[in-house]
């Protein structure tokens, strides 16, 4: 089996492929698994979740707080929670899309606009049955369509 080949390297106008070498293929690999796609999407996910719950506890008025005026600790406390809630959600959707994705792209062998609309749908469903059949269906076709509204505007544009 011939190694894949790298375009990296030149020599004076000619371009040569050379081979990679075996740490190369091993970090390949690595990087093109279904595990690490959905860790990184479920790290990346916490960490923009994160800080749009701490943008939205500063912009939101107290709403889970009492009628006292609010001290700086309430507050933060407010901001810690509600960042951590966000991050939670955000880390839980990234890495349930993604690796459905690469699962679905995987099973096809094929890397189309269908495999984020069959994962959309997936993901939409699954966590939309925690509210029950009605509204799984409304969040697979919901997750289904803006996954490949999204999809298809990274692809054409």
């Amino acid at each position: 089996m011939a190694a894949p080949m790298n375009n990296t390297s030149s020599v004076g106008s000619k371009s040569q492929e050379v081979p990679l070498s075996r740490e190369e293929m091993f970090v390949r690999e690595i990087f093109d698994s279904c595990a690490f796609k959905s860790s990184a999407s479920c790290v990346i996910g916490f960490a923009l979740g994160a800080a749009f719950g701490l943008f939205t506890a500063g912009v939101d008025p107290m709403s889970t707080m009492t009628t006292e005026t609010p001290t700086t600790r309430m507050v933060l406390r407010e901001m810690k929670a509600r960042s951590l809630s966000y991050g939670k959600n955000f880390a839980l959707v990234g890495a349930m899309f993604s690796g459905t994705e690469c699962l679905v792209e995987s099973y096809r062998g094929k890397s189309e606009l269908i495999n984020g609309t069959a994962s959309g749908a997936i993901v939409g469903g699954v966590l939309g049955l925690r509210a029950g059949l009605k509204a799984g269906v409304f969040g697979a076709v919901g997750f289904a369509l803006f996954s490949t509204a999204i999809d298809y505007y990274m692809r054409h544009m």
